[in-house]
């Protein structure tokens, strides 16, 4: 198979399974979104706590997501420096530090992003974790994300990568995910009922 069409293959797998994933998730019971945001709040502080980052990155929910908003506004709330991902036009993040009232606007792609000072793309260099959004992870830790790479360049840039780990719903972690050449691993996920580290082999 030549490497165009290998590549053809491997995007319209990825879609497939994207906009499978997407009905899932927007099929959700607003009791059980809630009852599993709650849970999540409670694996992430663990997970700051066990790893002891005093400056993470991570992203605010949008309705369809696993919930992160409380446990950012709970971790600013403790002093823990929060960066929070805007998407720009050129495929790279910027960042703003997340207060406990920040402001929220639609970002580029009708995403929740937070409203404030514009930190460039290396800002994220200084964090000790980060927690990111993902559709799906497999068991050896490979991410499949909604398709844009913001999270795969910019982890794929960094000079010093911290532990990166996705949030996902239980029925995301999957056995095996189709992946291309610019996909960049995990080091964990976060579910509501669990957290597993995907690469401590």
């Amino acid at each position: 198979m030549s490497e165009g069409v290998e590549h053809d293959a491997v995007d319209d797998a990825k879609r497939a399974l994207r906009a499978d994933l997407r009905e899932k998730r927007n099929a959700m019971a607003p009791a059980a979104r809630e009852r599993a945001a709650l849970d999540l709040t409670a694996r992430l502080d663990a997970l700051v706590a066990e790893t002891g980052a005093r400056a993470i990155s991570c992203f605010l929910s949008a309705s369809s997501e696993p919930g992160t908003r409380d446990f950012v506004r709970e971790a600013v709330r403790r002093g823990i420096r929060v960066l929070l991902p805007i998407t720009r036009v050129d495929g790279l993040l910027d960042w703003a530090v997340a207060t406990t009232d920040g402001d929220v606007a639609e970002g580029l792609f009708g995403m929740p992003e937070p409203v404030g000072e514009l930190l460039g793309p290396i800002a994220v260099n200084d964090v000790d974790l980060m927690i990111i959004p993902a559709a799906a992870v497999d068991q050896g830790g490979m991410r499949l994300g909604w398709g844009r790479g913001y999270f795969d360049k910019t982890i794929g840039s960094m000079e010093k990568c911290p532990p990166v780990y996705a949030v996902v719903y239980d029925t995301e972690i999957l056995d095996d995910l189709p992946r291309d050449v610019h996909d960049q691993p995990v080091t964990g996920v976060v579910t509501p009922t669990r957290t597993l580290n995907l690469r401590a082999v």
